[in-house]
């Protein structure tokens, strides 16, 4: 996460690298840093692909990341994202109470774009920008939520998981994530977490309460 200096731009960014140990953590440094060097800047398309670049050029191989970035304008309340192969994050339009996958705005592209991040020099990615309103929740996950297993086999997947996010709180981005955590496990049941949970929750305020 990240703040732009003047305090209008807030980043955020979750990243799912392949594989385990140092060489996973050495790849999320690098991402790491390459965001920080791009702090001021709202155009995510370019930001994207030269993160593409330096990973293809740094990365052991294989390996690969998969990336959510969206950029959140405190002035207009316009959240600009682009998706690197990440499992869409749920939104929750507080006005209309219902909850819905954030895609992008153009499906029927025919550019090879949104592969995960080291697979391809010269992936072009898009980025799509949404108006989010007050009391507006965004929920972005790792895959490790959307794949989970039960004991029978069966994998919960976008339309469990869309299913669930239906019943869940929404006075506060804490309960829904903690929420959503807690209907992944309810869905696991006796079956073993197979990969790592992660879950930011955000909310946009109520005018004079801030943007969070």
């Amino acid at each position: 996460m990240s703040a732009c200096s003047h305090g209008v731009i807030a980043r955020v960014v979750l990243a799912d690298v392949s594989g385990h140990g140092e060489a996973v953590s050495a790849a999320a440094g690098r991402l790491r840093d390459s965001l920080r060097q791009h702090v001021e800047s709202w155009d995510q398309s370019a930001l994207i692909q030269e993160l593409n670049e330096n990973f293809l050029r740094t990365a052991e191989s294989p390996q690969f990341a998969t990336a959510f970035v969206a950029s959140f304008y405190s002035d207009s309340g316009e959240l600009l994202f682009t998706n690197a192969g990440q499992v869409p994050p749920l939104w929750y339009r507080a006005a209309a109470r219902e909850w819905s996958l954030l895609l992008d705005s153009t499906p029927l592209s025919k550019e090879i774009v949104d592969l995960p991040l080291g697979l391809i020099a010269g992936t072009s990615y898009r980025q799509t920008a949404v108006q989010l309103e007050p009391r507006d929740l965004l929920l972005v996950f790792t895959d490790g939520i959307s794949e989970s297993w039960d004991a029978s086999g069966a994998q919960l997947g976008l339309d469990g998981l869309l299913s669930a996010a239906r019943n869940l709180p929404t006075e506060s981005p804490v309960a829904a994530g903690r929420g959503l955590l807690e209907a992944v496990a309810r869905f696991r049941g006796t079956a073993p977490q197979t990969d790592d949970e992660t879950v930011l929750a955000f909310e946009r305020r109520l005018p004079g309460g801030g943007n969070g």
